[in-house]
């Protein structure tokens, strides 16, 4: 369940806290105006933080602290800008041996602190907490206590309070009054003698910040002290937002909306695409992400349509056909499926093992279950040496188990679990497995290890719930079924059929009536339920 509030009711570092003490695992986002950032929890200790549409620090960082030259942090970054625009700085630093992994290690934990620290000054925004949200595997992960930080943090917020006074905003331009300042003999700290020069009634404090490879609050405590002591006056306001040139503006609408889809805020996300669209209409990317946010919800329909919106500009890459066709499949529109895949084929390669995937998907549904398999199996190979994803072994385990290899269908849902031991689908497909095999210990032990990952499965509470049922365990699978449907109401007409048996087992008739007409709604075509309601309903009270 979502965690949402007011910076104003409750400050950061009380959230903080709380997040702490409950072991949370999760990401914290956190809103103030147009600012955004976040903050991910691994059972209570943050271990990522970035803010969005900030400049990243780490190079400065090393920079500064003489671990690499200016120069081979301007070559890191051409590379990345030319060549491998989607791979982190500091890997492309490692990979060109100017830096160590632990000294990478060490200085984004610096970063990270450095990004939860300016958090701490929001004060006017809003905070909201989402369960089970990682971050992307290619983010550098630390393990840090959040205690350790709320004592300089506090100090910082005290700090910031003051620096405010001269330094109101990070829009506002400062002058240099050249008399008084070659009049003084004051001493200057080094970031106050590098800001100095750069403080030209241009720039204002974001540039300040951004030229000068500090954070905020060290860019804020420099100028604060200038402007007390009568060096520094504010002569104006850099231009507003919308004064900003177009791509500047469609850039920034983009990384907000991405930020935002990241950390599970869908109708933000949801509102920041829709306007890269006003003022991009050929945009095919914000399309995309506008799919698969109505993915996410479940808004099969729309997602089609934006799809085919996106895959009508020339642009439009292999990805935009793979999900439009994973949709239709959603839909049960097999055949225009499979067409969007053979377009994805053409667009990206017929390598491409996603593609295979989905291609295995569909013969699944189709029940062709040889093609399937053989497909599937394909599509491994394509792989290389790089581990499949968690669908790949759901889908070729089902394969098996509908093959009635049963065998050969654990054995690839235990290397899946091995290779993702965070995998909660593929928790549920072995508990499936082991029920059917009649290994009713085993199932419950399965979809107990997927709970520990993500409660929120309806599908693995019904589950646990047939293992129970499976082994006489009623009191127990009645709980399972009853959170089963709490968390999806339509799951299916079999879980009200044995909630009505249980009921019915302990002679609560008229309640065990109530779950079979509601599973006979959900499945009218249940001739035997149908049969079995119509007797019990003429049997005496």
């Amino acid at each position: 369940m979502a965690i949402k509030g007011s910076l104003r009711e409750a400050s950061l570092p009380d959230v903080l806290q709380l997040l702490a003490m409950g072991q949370k695992t999760g990401c914290l986002s956190v809103t103030d105006r147009s600012n955004f950032g976040y903050i991910y929890f691994d059972r209570g200790r943050i271990s990522y933080a970035s803010i969005v549409n900030r400049r990243d620090r780490l190079g400065d960082m090393l920079v500064k602290a003489a671990v690499l030259t200016q120069a081979e942090l301007d070559g890191a970054i051409d590379v990345q800008g030319t060549q491998h625009r989607h791979k982190r700085l500091g890997e492309i630093l490692i990979e060109r041996q100017i830096l160590s992994r632990e000294e990478l290690h060490r200085y984004i934990r610096i970063q990270i602190e450095e990004a939860v620290y300016y958090l701490f000054t929001w004060t006017q925004g809003t905070f909201s907490f989402e369960a089970d949200i990682r971050p992307d595997e290619h983010d550098f992960l630390v393990s840090i206590n959040p205690e350790s930080l709320l004592l300089e943090g506090a100090r910082r917020v005290d700090e910031w309070s003051l620096i405010e006074k001269k330094v109101p905003s990070f829009d506002v331009i400062f002058g240099v009054d050249d008399g008084r300042l070659a009049a003084s003999e004051a001493q200057w700290t080094p970031l106050q003698e590098q800001l100095l020069p750069l403080i030209d009634g241009r720039r204002d404090v974001t540039a300040l910040i951004d030229v000068s490879g500090a954070g905020e609050f060290e860019v804020g405590k420099a100028l604060y002290g200038l402007a007390t002591a009568g060096f520094l006056h504010i002569i104006g306001k850099s231009k507003p937002v919308d004064e900003v040139a177009l791509e500047a503006r469609v850039e920034e609408h983009r990384n907000l909306g991405a930020a935002f889809y990241k950390t599970g805020m869908y109708e933000e996300a949801t509102r920041e695409f829709r306007r890269v669209v006003e003022l991009q209409e050929n945009d095919v990317q914000a399309r995309f992400f506008l799919s698969l946010v109505a993915m996410r919800e479940g808004r099969w329909s729309e997602a089609v349509l934006t799809l085919r919106e996106a895959a009508s500009q020339p642009m439009a890459r292999a990805a935009v056909y793979h999900n439009l066709a994973y949709a239709l499949e959603r839909l049960g529109h097999h055949d225009e499926a499979r067409e969007a895949l053979a377009e994805a084929a053409r667009r990206g390669g017929t390598e491409d093992p996603r593609t295979r995937i989905s291609l295995g998907v569909l013969a699944l549904k189709r029940g062709d279950l040889a093609e399937a398999d053989e497909t599937l199996a394909s599509a491994r190979s394509l792989f290389g040496k790089r581990v499949p994803p968690p669908a790949w072994f759901h889908y070729s385990a089902l394969a098996a188990a509908l093959r009635d290899d049963l065998e050969r269908a654990v054995t690839l849902v235990t290397e899946g679990l091995a290779a993702h031991p965070r995998g909660p689908v593929l928790c549920n497909t072995l508990a499936v497995l082991f029920e059917r095999r009649g290994d009713l210990a085993a199932a419950c032990q399965a979809a107990e290890r997927g709970l520990t990952e993500n409660g929120a499965l309806p599908q693995l509470h019904k589950n646990m719930g047939d293992a129970l049922y499976g082994a006489g365990r009623y009191n127990e699978a009645l709980e399972a079924y009853q959170r089963a449907i709490k968390l999806n109401p339509a799951l299916g007409d079999d879980v009200y059929c044995k909630l009505g048996n249980i009921r019915y087992k302990w002679q609560e008739k008229d309640q065990a009536m109530a779950y079979w007409e509601r599973a006979l709604a959900l499945n009218p075509d249940n001739q035997s339920l149908r049969a079995n309601l119509d007797l019990v309903r003429s049997l005496p009270a």
